[in-house]
């Protein structure tokens, strides 16, 4: 990602600035490759919505689709989750840099809280 927003990278921000879909990235991670209705099942709503969720995620790249007789299953896809890492790292660094001059400040106060 570099920063100019191509429709690719708002894809994935998109898909990603909603709780159920990261909801379904997680499962997937966390137990591998379902079926729908497996996934469904985590969900209290209807399966057209989230069918719905789905294809956004698909869209932006983030799950595959294979039909296996009747049953979808969907996989996680990482690589473009390394392209959101990659374009958060220096965000990560200044707040790193920021939280060290904070406890390097408080490292340099007295132990009693008067400066």
């Amino acid at each position: 990602m570099n920063g100019t927003g191509t429709a690719a990278e708002d894809r994935v921000f998109a898909a990603l600035a909603n709780a159920t879909r990261r909801e379904v990235l997680r499962l997937l991670r966390e137990r591998g490759p379902q079926p729908v209705q497996i996934l469904a099942d985590h969900f209290d709503m209807r399966r057209p919505s989230l069918s719905e969720h789905l294809k956004v995620l698909r869209e932006a790249g983030l799950v595959s689709e294979q039909r296996s007789g009747r049953q979808r299953i969907y996989r996680l896809e990482a690589a473009p989750l390394a392209e959101v890492q990659d374009w958060l790292h220096p965000y990560e660094r200044f707040w790193r840099d920021r939280l060290k001059g904070l406890g390097d400040l408080l490292d340099r106060m007295p132990d009693d809280g008067r400066p």
